[in-house]
């Protein structure tokens, strides 16, 4: 297992250890519910280091770019940050990622951390047909940056204590390079995975020992605490976002997914599936996710059969939890598209016992 540079500070703060995507990371300190309703309505600290990171840039990283994923790169200014998927060529998905304009010909792009190797080996092939060098037009940078999650809406608050640029009105999904700290070039953008607001830090892992310290003084009078990858699942869930090998993945389309919403069909945006895309918007889709309330009591977990009234089998639950938030347990599931209206009842196979449930319109927790 690889660790990142902040293990040492995970195991010292007594966190529950767990191997995730090849690294040894923490689950939870002190209790996922804990650390969820901490985020939700303080501010939390995850360690995000796992992610991996890519740069294309050159006269050719535009058109590199653009036709590797869904979304219109052409919406992006420089500081300026976008959510979207990379289209498998077989009408699934390899796996969605965020991307930074730096400049109109130098991009920054951030893939889930046990895709890291399967994108690079995907976008990599793509890239040497279109005419980029590898190592030099396009690079994996994975091991070159040490990353936190500073979640939560004090999380703003706890940041412009420690940089002199203004940041606590920063619009959501832009970013900047900054001194946070005394660490000059700190890149900070207010992304997240929990919709509580906030932001991420990228730099480099020699600093990060010096950032963790800093962050966690700053935001001691708001009652900063770490959180675990537990209550990263839960929060997300809560807000409806996808989880890759959940909700998404080679086999489910965008479409599908319900991520019509970053799959630009404009003018000149030609990238990868784009045609089948297209159909399948025009046409419908068989399958749908929804997200879904348990009635009966019951958690659903990933996997779980989804049956109609009659217990026919008509879908899969892709996540599930007790919502902490919400004070109920929650889930989404690909289900055949006849059951994906809202209210509409369908019930999880548990245990070979049939749990009513009933679709509903996400995300789950509305603030």
């Amino acid at each position: 297992m690889k660790n990142t540079p902040f293990t040492q500070k995970h195991i010292a703060l007594g966190a529950k250890m767990a191997e995730f995507a090849g690294y040894n990371m923490p689950i939870s300190y002190d209790g996922l519910v804990v650390e969820h309703l901490n985020v939700r309505k303080g501010v939390g600290v995850f360690d995000v280091s796992h992610m991996g990171e890519f740069r294309a840039k050159g006269q050719k990283a535009h058109d590199f770019v653009q036709y590797c994923t869904s979304n219109n790169i052409d919406s992006l200014f420089d500081g300026k940050v976008l959510y979207t998927v990379l289209p498998n060529g077989k009408g699934g998905i390899v796996d969605d990622m965020l991307i930074y304009r730096i400049s109109e010909n130098e991009y920054f792009m951030v893939p889930n951390a046990a895709n890291i190797e399967k994108d690079w080996n995907w976008m990599s092939k793509i890239a040497v047909d279109m005419g980029l060098e590898l190592g030099k037009d396009f690079t994996n940078e994975s091991d070159n940056y040490a990353q936190l999650a500073v979640q939560g809406p004090l999380a703003l608050k706890v940041m412009q204590k420690l940089t002199d640029t203004k940041v606590e009105d920063m619009e959501y999904y832009t970013f900047k390079f900054l001194n946070l700290a005394g660490v000059e070039n700190v890149l900070l953008s207010t992304t997240g995975y929990t919709g509580a607001g906030g932001c991420e830090l990228y730099f480099s892992p020699k600093d990060a020992d010096k950032i963790w310290d800093a962050v966690f003084e700053a935001g001691k009078e708001y009652g900063i605490m770490p959180a675990g990858l537990g209550c990263r699942d839960t929060l997300r869930l809560e807000m409806g976002f996808c989880l890759y090998g959940h909700e998404i993945d080679d086999e489910t389309s965008p479409i599908e997914a319900g991520l019509n919403w970053l799959t630009k069909f404009e003018d000149g945006n030609n990238f990868i599936d784009r045609k089948f895309l297209e159909e399948q918007k025009a046409n419908g889709v068989s399958k749908k996710l929804v997200g879904f309330e348990m009635i009966d009591k019951g958690i659903p977990r990933q996997g779980y059969e989804v049956c109609n009234e009659e217990g026919k089998v008509i879908g899969k639950v892709c996540s599930g939890t007790q919502s902490p938030s919400c004070g109920k347990a929650i889930g989404t599931a690909h289900v055949q598209t006849l059951y994906s209206k809202k209210d509409t009842p369908i019930f999880i196979k548990v245990r070979d016992k049939l749990l009513k449930a009933v679709v509903v319109k996400m995300p789950f927790y509305k603030g």
